[in-house]
């Protein structure tokens, strides 16, 4: 017993742990690094490189990375649609996409909308219809929206709400978000 302890059933002897040999700290962090890349990509307009994880998501690269918070962190899973960005015109779920994949993309998030000080039209469309209530979902559905307007998927509310059935409003504002997205493609 001079050598060795038995705690919670793990031995512990000279340097070793479950069998596992203490390295020193440089040695440990070589590693345990996790492999980097870098990434150009224009972001709302602005060029911009980066180095990142490569298990780096692009929601995480948006707002860890470059401070644009405006999207937004729900489920993490592509469940909810509140991370909803595009990239290169087209939606996508930027929590399930890697970084590292978007060499040469252009992304566009809701920060990246406005014209200056000038509302996107979509924007100004939620404020009219009154399309939200906790606001967490929004720069998800105005992006999810600007896309579904772009693809040409705004001839019917059914159609609309089917093109954006990835995107959940906790509060229920689904009749008010269709309106607004109808007000913006010109059909109301």
């Amino acid at each position: 017993m001079a050598t060795s302890n038995a705690v919670g059933g793990v031995v512990v002897a000279g340097g070793v742990v479950g069998a596992t040999i203490l390295a020193d700290p440089e040695e440990a962090s070589a590693v345990g690094a996790s492999p980097s890349s870098r990434v150009s990509l224009t972001v709302n307009g602005t060029r911009r490189t980066v180095t990142v994880d490569n298990r780096t998501s692009l929601l995480d690269l948006l707002r860890e990375h470059l401070d644009l918070t405006g999207s937004k962190k729900g489920c993490n899973a592509g469940a909810c649609g509140a991370c909803t960005v595009l990239v290169d015109g087209r939606r996508v779920n930027s929590c399930l996409t890697l970084a590292v994949r978007l060499e040469g993309a252009e992304v566009t998030t809701i920060e990246g909308l406005t014209e200056g000080d000038e509302l996107h039209p979509l924007q100004k469309a939620f404020i009219d219809e009154d399309a939200f209530q906790c606001g967490y979902c929004t720069p998800g559905q105005i992006l999810s929206g600007v896309g579904c307007i772009q693809e040409g998927h705004t001839n019917s509310p059914e159609e609309i709400r089917e093109w954006m059935s990835g995107n959940i409003c906790r509060c229920g504002c689904y009749v008010k978000i269709v309106r607004a997205v109808e007000q913006t493609a010109g059909r109301k």
